[in-house]
């Protein structure tokens, strides 16, 4: 049976994100400041739907 060499999707994104170090703290700030712009934007809609009239 041949062993499997490509090592599927997360090792994948693990060698693309991780194999620079300045590539992996792109992703983390811009992950960081993508959740706070969803988490914010959820809030806000929450608040709003809740506070209506």
């Amino acid at each position: 049976m041949a062993a499997r060499t490509g090592g599927g999707l997360w090792e994948g994104l693990y060698r693309l994100l991780m194999r620079r170090n300045s590539v992996y703290v792109t992703v983390v700030v811009a992950g960081a400041f993508a959740g706070e712009r969803a988490v914010d934007y959820g809030v806000h809609k929450l608040w709003e739907y809740n506070n209506v009239g």
